[in-house]
């Protein structure tokens, strides 16, 4: 029985609890329900089409219903739905944890598996603490903080606050949270130690290298997202960032985690964004686009040298006391090997490089717009940061909302897009077509147009 879609919409507002959104704004407005999705595009209930330029949150790598992903889904719920890892093993689980350590950065050896790309972070923060608590040289046993930066977005449990940046949005959960150490986001377009773009010769680097010479000793890990700080803007860190970070890292004994969880499976041109400045993490978490976009599975990924200073007689209580009810699940673990697969036979990195540098031709028009301050792009993640005036880069109010006005008049027009506050984000599905990602450009370009340089928003 197919249900009544203002039924449904009616449920929605009355029962459902969305994340990350004011209710009562939510449940003033149409509910936008989606029912289906094929290939790149999302299918409400009214049968109309829109092209999905988030990745319905960064996680769809091939596409909706890939035939080749929901048969493996298929046959694995044919055999077994769920077994915990909790004292006995399944096959598609360990058939994983033997790819991912084939395809990531080298030196990664051993594989935790979780649900959502807070909890691998949540993992790693825990596992770089208790290395170091189980040190032999007691020294090390200092080791106990966190180095991050500002703009940060690891996750929403209470760990991952705590190393994220510090926005507004988490104020009421500070005394929650534990004390690290923040550094500067590498923000050149608008740098928060004043400096120019591209004249700073890496400035806030030298901040990172200033406090971990002074607080090594009580710095247990540092941990960043490789290349693009998502959340926080699509901010691209520039060239040689990444890798500077992990020689200081090197340099002062520090662990490096690397937050792939955004950023990995091709997201920023190559498989792993690490991979583009040939760095090898202690710890790297994965998640997103690791099932392909399928079911929720995270992996935090270690050194052999970590995992065996867990290793001990069960008296000495060095085990790893984490996990959690579906770890493990061979479900997502089985949709996550064919999703590897069909990466590797259909040589997506290769599509994924070809589109980036027609995104970066197509956005070129963007530049001309009078209230586009600045443009970022690395693979096939965007932002495009929108400001009142394009000399003084005085950025939107809150309260103006544009870029919640341009992604409603994208929506108009076919495209389901999302805003990081005054940054409109593109991140379409990685296998996107040529033309799709045509349409993508040139949607976001005239609602951006429409809504800013409309009766009232002309530049002053």
């Amino acid at each position: 029985m197919k249900l009544d879609n203002a039924q449904l919409a009616e449920w929605d507002k009355e029962y459902v609890w969305h994340p990350f959104t004011q209710m009562q704004t939510w449940n003033a407005a149409d509910t936008l329900i989606i029912e289906r999705g094929e290939g790149c595009y999302l299918i409400d209930v009214l049968g109309n089409r829109y092209l999905d330029g988030t990745s319905s949150l960064w996680v769809t790598v091939h596409g909706h219903a890939h035939p080749i992903l929901t048969q493996a889904i298929k046959d694995q719920v044919d055999k077994i739905a769920h077994s915990t890892l909790l004292g006995l093993a399944n096959v598609p689980s360990i058939q994983l944890a033997k790819k991912l350590v084939e395809i990531t950065p080298s030196g990664l050896t051993k594989v935790f598996y979780s649900d959502a790309g807070a909890t691998a972070v949540e993992i790693a923060l825990k596992i770089a603490f208790q290395y170091w608590q189980q040190h032999i040289d007691p020294q090390q046993r200092k080791k106990k903080k966190f180095i991050s930066l500002e703009k940060a977005y690891h996750g929403d449990t209470v760990g991952t606050i705590s190393v994220g940046g510090k926005g507004s949005v988490y104020t009421t959960y500070q005394d929650l949270l534990f004390e690290g150490y923040r550094v500067p986001s590498p923000y050149c377009y608008r740098c928060p130690l004043g400096h120019e773009q591209n004249q700073c010769k890496f400035a806030c680097l030298q901040v990172v290298d200033d406090i971990m010479a002074e607080h090594h000793q009580e710095i247990s890990a540092m941990i960043i997202e490789p290349l693009v700080q998502g959340a926080a803007g699509m901010i691209m860190a520039p060239v040689g960032y990444l890798k500077k970070i992990r020689e200081l890292c090197i340099k002062y004994n520090i662990l490096m985690i690397a937050d792939e969880v955004a950023v990995g499976f091709g997201r920023t041109g190559t498989l792993f964004a690490c991979e583009q400045e040939e760095v090898n993490p202690d710890i790297m978490c994965l998640a997103k686009g690791l099932t392909g976009g399928y079911l929720p599975l995270a992996a935090t990924l270690t050194t052999e040298t970590i995992y065996q200073a867990f290793l001990g007689e069960t008296r000495e209580c060095k085990t790893f006391f984490h996990g959690h009810t579906f770890t493990g699940n061979p479900v997502g673990c089985a949709v996550a090997l064919a999703n590897i697969e069909v990466i590797e036979q259909t040589q997506l990195i290769q599509h994924i490089q070809d589109l980036a540098q027609i995104l970066s031709s197509g956005l070129e028009k963007f530049k001309s717009l009078s209230h586009v301050g600045n443009i970022r792009q690395r693979g096939l993640m965007v932002g495009i940061e929108l400001v009142r005036n394009k000399q003084t880069k005085e950025p939107y109010t809150l309260e103006e909302t544009i870029g919640h006005q341009v992604i409603s008049e994208a929506r108009r027009h076919g495209l389901i897009i999302r805003p990081s506050g005054n940054v409109i984000v593109l991140m379409p599905v990685l296998a996107i077509s040529e033309d799709q990602l045509q349409q993508v450009i040139s949607i976001t370009y005239e609602a951006i147009k429409n809504v800013t340089e409309g009766s009232g928003n002309e530049q002053e």
